[in-house]
């Protein structure tokens, strides 16, 4: 009897272990899908702020609550199913579909930097209104499409990285993907566009300190933004130029890959203790290179065409939403 005991509490034992292991690998792996997608993340962090822009305070965290479950909808009840059912049937589609996303990413770091040069993307500042439910519902929902482009592009870029894992593991991994690059998003955004509103209520305090304290933050917000769109955008172009370094490397053409992977090993070898730093330095720089010679060639090809950007400047716009 004690024996049997004995063996089912090991039993236990290896089972505990054997999971334990499992959570393991499988955070691991979403930490591993999770940094892949950065140059994404950081972007849709820079992005979702400007729904918010001119609408009252106590409007503000509630419209970001409902574009963070609008964004959990579309990762795990229209991508996460779409992109299990791709790696299960068709995983040769893959490299093409990311190739697709990373020309997308270079596309939207080349427009920001083509808007600033030109003067097409200055933002302007909103006017702080009341809104009524319908114009919120069409500014929420506004915001949760444009998520759907953003989350599409984290959830593949996520999946390419664990594509070997099996369907089960790969289920899970894209989940905990989902669920922690929507609250890190929407947690850091909802910092963002609350922080003047901490700074002004520090800055009415009796305490100097305070006040000090408060007046940084109101003044500060605007160079933060600033920061998180320049950073953004140079992610972009990084993330984008080395998906399709990689991508093109994948279905036969070595040669750009190799140059890359070469200088960088280099310079690894040549800089000793630094060498790391130094070669990841240089890999990011020439597929940011790379991400801006790819988005400029459709930035131009699209603003000559007559149903392009460049085709209706003199229509009204909205803000740009990447």
């Amino acid at each position: 009897m004690s024996g049997g005991l004995f063996a089912l509490l090991d039993d236990i034992s290896v089972l505990a272990r054997t999971a334990a292991a499992s959570v393991d690998d499988i955070g691991a792996a979403a930490s591993r899908a999770s940094v892949k997608a950065a140059g994404v993340v950081v972007d849709d962090t820079a992005v979702t702020p400007q729904y918010v822009q001119g609408v009252a305070a106590k409007r503000e965290l509630p419209m970001i609550r409902k574009i963070a479950i609008g964004s959990l909808r579309n990762k795990l009840l229209i991508i996460l199913p779409a992109a299990l059912l791709l790696s299960q049937f068709a995983p040769w589609a893959l490299t093409p579909i990311l190739m697709l996303g990373g020309a997308f990413l270079c596309f939207e770091g080349a427009e920001k930097i083509w808007g600033k040069l030109s003067g097409h993307g200055k933002a302007h500042a909103k006017p702080v209104t009341e809104l009524g439910p319908e114009q919120e519902k069409t500014m929420v929902a506004g915001a949760i499409r444009t998520d759907l482009i953003l989350s599409a592009e984290i959830m593949v870029i996520s999946l390419n990285e664990v594509a070997a894992e099996g369907f089960w593991s790969r289920a899970i991994i894209l989940v905990v993907v989902a669920i922690g690059i929507t609250v890190l998003v929407y947690g850091v955004v909802a910092v963002i566009v609350k922080m003047d509103d901490v700074g002004l209520a520090l800055a009415q305090r009796s305490s100097a300190l305070a006040q000090k304290v408060g007046r940084g933050l109101v003044k500060g917000m605007p160079t933060l933004l600033s920061v998180i769109s320049v950073v953004g955008t140079a992610a972009m172009l990084w993330v984008g130029g080395h998906i399709l370094l990689v991508g093109v490397d994948d279905l036969g053409w070595h040669a750009p890959y190799e140059a890359v992977h070469h200088l960088e090993v280099a310079v690894h070898d040549a800089l000793g203790a630094a060498g790391a730093v130094a070669g990841w330095i240089v890999n990011t720089v020439l597929s940011a290179i790379v991400g801006l010679v790819v988005g400029a060639v459709v930035v131009a090809v699209l603003h000559v065409l007559p149903f392009g950007p460049g085709g209706h400047d003199d229509e009204e716009h909205a803000p740009a939403t990447s």
